[in-house]
C-alpha cells in the first residue's frame, strides 16, 4: 500500500501577543523543537500603549504540519491569536530590502536601470556604490536580486514578510 506524500506548501501567520519578554523565543523553540523551518519572521508592537505584539510567520509545510502548529501556538500563554492568512483568504504581503551594488561605467548605470524598473529608490549614492530600497511582495524582491547580482550585487538586508487580511474585518 502506498503511502501518499502530503505537498507542502507556503503559508503566513500572524500571530499576536502580549509584548513581553522571552515569548519570541518560546515560539521560535516551538518551530525549532519539531524540525520546521521558518523562513521570514517579523515582530513589532501593535498598540498604542505597545502591550500586544504582531509575530508575522513564513513557513513552509503540509496541511496537516500547518494546522498542528497553529493549534500549538494557539495554546500558548500569552498568545492572543493565530491567524493562518493563507488559508483565511486574500491578504497583502509586503517585504522591504535595503540591496547595496558596487559598480562602475555600464554595470553602474544598468543598475540604476533595474532600480528603475522595479520601483527600487536610491537612499544613498558614493562615486562606487548605490544602496537600494525596494518594496513589494518576496518573489518581486527575489527577482530584483537575482538581476542586481549581474551588476554588483554586495550586500542585502530584508526585513521578512509583513502581511495583513484584506477586507473590512480586523484580526
Amino acid at each position: 500500500m502506498h503511502i501518499k506524500e502530503q505537498a507542502t506548501e507556503r503559508h503566513t501567520l500572524s500571530v499576536t501577543v502580549d509584548n513581553e519578554s522571552g515569548i519570541l523565543a518560546r515560539i521560535a523553540g516551538l518551530f525549532s523543537a519539531r524540525g520546521y523551518n521558518i523562513e521570514s519572521l517579523t515582530v513589532a508592537d501593535i498598540t498604542e500603549d505597545e502591550k500586544i505584539s504582531r509575530i508575522t510567520i513564513v513557513t513552509t509545510a503540509t496541511l496537516e504540519v500547518i494546522e498542528q502548529v497553529v493549534a500549538q501556538l494557539d495554546r500558548m500563554i500569552p498568545v492572543h491569536r493565530v491567524t493562518d492568512l493563507t488559508a483565511l483568504g486574500p491578504h497583502v504581503e509586503r517585504e522591504l530590502a535595503l540591496v547595496k551594488v558596487v559598480g562602475s561605467g555600464d554595470h553602474r548605470i544598468e543598475a540604476l536601470r533595474l532600480a528603475e524598473v522595479y520601483r527600487a529608490r536610491v537612499v544613498d549614492s558614493t562615486i562606487t556604490s548605490f544602496i537600494f530600497e525596494v518594496t513589494g511582495g518576496s518573489d518581486k524582491i527575489d527577482k530584483f536580486l537575482e538581476l542586481m547580482r549581474e551588476v554588483g550585487l554586495v550586500e542585502v538586508a530584508r526585513t521578512g514578510v509583513a502581511a495583513i487580511a484584506r477586507g473590512k474585518e480586523a484580526l
